[in-house]
């Protein structure tokens, strides 16, 4: 800032000097030109014009010998005497006998306004230096006092005592910051909720088969009469709890998979046509168990970026619990449409519905039905939450069945043919 003021204020001075320098040069080279216009009548004009001259433009005149010019078509001079400031115009009048036709004008006012204007440039730089200070140390208080509160909030916060940040005692300009930092810790906060209960969870999966085989393993060594019938039963009941545990591992590496695939990039796609792609693989699959896939995507395009791998195990988990407990010659529908500046989409099935009172997102949480070890929806929640979609399921109000809703927000990604929003 301070220095686009002393290029401006030098700018303008060099300008204003500049111009002033160069009418005196054009008005002392239009006199030269009418005096010059016959050279051997010069020394009478001079007798006649010299006080013309000197009281109308203050210049005086004279045919000088000065042979330091080296013979130039035109020079120009400033000089001083005393307290007075001149321009001197040198004019070729003689080359053989180097005179010159001398044209001298008082610039002392001139040179007076010049310095007078530098002052005030210096002047004016100086002060706008010191507002510019000024200025700059208010709006850095300003600036740090919302930043040290930010900093002050989150350098109390540790894993038992996290609270969000009070958008209203932030500036306009910080609010997008504080709801970002509110929104991280939000997802700090289901993380470190999610992972204990994973924890015990996973404690909890894999002790009960470990202690069956226990049982199982000491019961068959304690009888006394021991026949190959019941140690073979015994291995087999072993052999179906490390199955168990097999699963347990497993879905339990789909969980560290999953975290890692909240640090992919972003790509841009038609979200439509992913999600058609998909319905196609899942059409298949229904056909072999006699089920049916109703298709109802509205826009027919819908062009933004998002982690394509989170999304689609989003919509994976909730289309192989549709299809897992939709009963055979039942549909599943599956739809979507905007609303205002989100897309909604909804997978109903036709199944018996959801237990009441039950946090299926929880780990390890499962109805009876399920074969599964819980860790479906939890997976599907943790990529919801990485890519800010919301995810949902309830029943049907007046039939069997359960509706699944994934209503991701669209306002910040790029959007193309939205066709007709639905309200």
């Amino acid at each position: 800032m301070a220095t686009l003021v002393l290029i401006t204020s030098s700018s303008l001075y060099l300008y204003i000097s500049y111009s002033q320098n160069y009418e005196i040069k054009q008005e002392l080279e239009l006199h030269a030109k009418k005096l010059l216009k016959e050279r051997y009548k010069l020394p009478k004009k001079l007798k006649l014009q010299k006080k013309i001259l000197k009281n109308a433009s203050n210049i005086q005149a004279s045919i000088e010998y000065a042979p330091y010019i080296n013979y130039e078509s035109r020079y120009y001079r400033i000089i001083k005497k005393g307290k007075r400031f001149f321009m001197q115009g040198f004019f070729p009048y003689n080359f053989r006998s180097q005179k010159y036709l001398i044209l001298t004008k008082d610039i002392t006012r001139q040179i007076q306004f010049k310095n007078k204007l530098y002052r005030a440039v210096i002047i004016v730089n100086i002060l706008s230096l010191i507002i510019i200070i000024i200025y700059a140390f208010i709006i850095s208080k300003m600036l740090l006092r919302p930043i040290k509160y930010v900093s002050f909030k989150l350098a109390k916060m540790n894993e038992h005592k996290l609270s969000k940040i009070d958008l209203k005692t932030l500036p306009y300009e910080f609010i997008p910051l504080g709801e970002s930092i509110n929104n991280l810790i939000k997802r700090i906060e289901n993380f470190l909720y999610y992972k204990k209960e994973l924890f015990i969870g996973a404690a909890h999966e894999l002790k009960t088969p470990l202690a069956v085989m226990k049982t199982k393993t000491q019961v068959a060594l304690l009888k006394k009469n021991k026949t190959i019938e019941s140690l073979e039963e015994a291995l087999k009941q072993s052999v179906q709890s490390i199955n168990n545990l097999n699963n347990t591992i497993k879905s339990i590496l789909a969980f560290g998979r999953a975290e890692g695939a909240q640090f992919e990039e972003a790509k841009e796609i038609d979200l439509i046509a992913f999600i058609q792609e998909m319905l196609e693989e899942f059409e298949i699959l229904a056909l072999k168990e006699e089920k049916y896939i109703i298709k109802r995507l509205k826009p027919k395009k819908l062009i933004l970026q998002i982690q394509p791998s989170l999304f689609r195990q989003i919509l994976q988990n909730f289309l192989q619990n549709a299809l897992r407990f939709t009963p055979k010659n039942n549909i599943i529908c599956v739809s979507s449409f905007l609303c205002e500046e989100h897309l909604v989409i909804r997978i109903k099935d036709s199944g018996p519905g959801l237990p009441q009172n039950f946090d299926l997102f929880a780990p390890f949480k499962k109805s009876q039905n399920s074969k599964g070890i819980g860790l479906g929806l939890f997976l599907a929640k943790i990529a919801a939450d990485s890519i800010g979609a919301s995810i949902s399921l309830k029943n049907k109000k007046k039939q069997n069945g359960a509706v699944a809703t994934i209503i991701l927000p669209i306002k910040k990604y790029k959007i193309a043919s939205f066709g007709k929003k639905r309200k």
